[in-house]
């Protein structure tokens, strides 16, 4: 008979993530999002809702893992004394200065480094956020690091479902998909570390609203997928010629994982 306790959470995350169709990006695959990306997810609805459900009372400074171009970072700079703002891709740092300057903000440290690196000079936050950031091979190292930084509390996010394209696209690509693993292993893996996370939810706009063209359309799905057959790229395009994706109810759900530290 096999028990709950019996099972290794993190072990079948690992599993998962390594046989998943959505492979994690390199740093070089994010500084060709990052221009793209710096165009668009400032407007994101996902940013003040993520922030509607953290309480900064008490907090001073947040440690922002997985920053980008700073949607959060610089929000963030705007209500505490000081924000460190950490990613691994050269262009999303050099963006989010550009941001910086341009809103006149000089509370945000920028750190070059990444889950793979050692942590001994990432310094210590009131909150540590790895908000869409945890493309990680092994969840409970990360989670592990982010708990270890964190002086107050932690606030993750994680996409609820375990596709990055919708799935009616999935069936025009007529293409087996495994899934990324679910927002349920991370509740898990944490309560097996001994952590008893708080789990809401939010809705976002989904990728219909940012396929400004098909090429646009091609590119996202394309870029996902780590490449499309030329046979792919053909259904793709008639799929956008005969659908009008913006009529189309579509949306992202995400999981808001946080925990308080025990003092």
């Amino acid at each position: 008979m096999l028990f709950y306790e019996d099972i290794d959470f993190n072990e079948l995350y690992k599993i998962q993530k390594e046989i998943t169709s959505f492979k994690a990006k390199k740093s070089k695959d994010w500084d060709k999002k990052a221009q793209s990306m710096n165009e668009k997810v400032h407007k994101s609805i996902y940013n003040d809702k993520f922030l509607e459900l953290i309480n900064l009372d008490g907090i001073s400074t947040v440690l922002d893992v997985g920053c980008g171009v700073g949607n959060l970072s610089l929000k963030f700079a705007e209500k505490v004394d000081k924000v460190y703002a950490l990613d691994y891709s050269d262009a999303m740092l050099e963006l989010l200065k550009e941001n910086m300057n341009n809103k006149n903000i000089t509370n945000i440290e920028l750190i070059k480094n990444s889950w793979f690196d050692p942590w001994d000079e990432v310094p210590n936050a009131d909150l540590v956020v790895a908000s869409r950031s945890l493309e990680v091979k092994n969840m409970q190292k990360a989670l592990a690091k982010l708990d270890e930084k964190a002086n107050k509390k932690v606030v993750i996010s994680y996409r609820v479902g375990g596709y990055f394209i919708p799935e009616e696209i999935l069936r025009v690509l007529n293409r087996e998909i495994i899934q990324k693993p679910d927002y349920i292993y991370l509740v898990n893996i944490l309560f097996q570390m001994g952590i008893n996370a708080s789990v809401s939810f939010i809705k976002s706009e989904g990728q219909n609203k940012f396929y400004s063209s098909k090429e646009k359309f091609i590119e996202s799905v394309s870029w996902s997928l780590d490449g499309i057959s030329d046979e792919e790229r053909e259904r793709l395009e008639k799929y956008f010629d005969s659908t009008d994706l913006t009529k189309k109810e579509d949306y992202n759900l995400w999981a808001i994982i946080s925990w308080e530290k025990e003092l």
